[in-house]
């Protein structure tokens, strides 16, 4: 089996894949300044609640988009005895990064991009609801044209937080209606739509400067599955997407006899 790790600035997904489907997923907090030794601890205990164990994993492919901690994952897959292959603008993969500073495209968007061609090949936004928001506009074949990095969904509720003297931090939720009649639910109503409005906006702006052919607009990330439904421009969401793209560069690789 493959284990896929995206690596972002505030989460880390990891997903153990047995050809192209997902057996196992696991969420975990990203830490700013963990050791080897303790990004160890916590890989082989997730692992070590599958059957096999570490036995299982034949190697990792990740994306990382935290470069402080790149030298902890890889002495983590060291000490495991597992094998790995890190993705990014440097990797021989079959996308076209068509923007001004393609070294500059983070590893996640350009795994997005790689992932959107192998399972949709379609003109296609990616909403990625992270620590950012960011909307990736990808050909059918493969080729990434930029887009937008908006603030994250917490973002607001943290500025609120962090600079008004008396309204508390609420969590990201449908609230149950639109007007509030509490500090609280007025909180709830306007995180939730301010973030789902932002998104139909961005995206109908960027259908109309783009006007792709046959477009489809796909949401991921942690609260993809929480928001997106309730926007009116986002047709599906796949919280997969991006380990489903570091397994398609994962096969690429191999069928290539290449490493990253």
């Amino acid at each position: 089996m493959i284990l896929a790790v995206d690596v972002g600035n505030t989460e880390t997904l990891l997903g153990l894949y047995a050809g192209s489907e997902v057996r196992r997923s696991w969420r975990i907090s990203t830490q700013r300044h963990p050791t080897g030794d303790e990004m160890a601890i916590t890989l082989g205990g997730l692992l070590a609640t599958e059957i096999d164990g570490l036995a299982s994993i034949d190697r990792a492919v990740i994306a990382s988009v935290v470069p402080a901690i790149d030298r902890s994952w890889d002495e983590a897959f060291d000490q495991l005895g597992i094998s790995n292959r890190r993705i990014d603008a440097s990797s021989p993969l079959p996308v076209i990064l068509d923007v001004d500073e393609p070294a500059s495209v983070g590893a996640d968007r350009i795994v997005n991009t790689l992932g959107t061609r192998c399972l949709y090949a379609r003109n296609t936004i990616v909403v990625d609801l992270g620590t950012a928001t960011t909307f990736d506009c990808i050909t059918a074949d493969g080729v990434f044209l930029g887009g937008v990095i908006a603030p994250g969904p917490r973002a607001g509720i943290d500025r609120l937080h962090q600079f008004t003297s008396k309204l508390p931090s609420v969590e990201i939720r449908q609230p149950e209606k639109v007007i509030g009649r509490r500090t609280v639910t007025c909180l709830e109503s306007g995180v939730f739509y301010s973030i789902v409005d932002s998104i139909d906006g961005i995206v109908k702006r960027i259908l109309d400067e783009w006007d792709p052919e046959d477009p489809l607009v796909i949401s991921t990330g942690g609260l993809a599955e929480v928001i997106a439904p309730h926007c009116r421009t986002v047709d599906r969401v796949d919280p997969y997407l991006t380990l489903h793209g570091l397994i398609c560069a994962d096969e690429h690789l191999e069928r290539e006899g290449r490493s990253s």
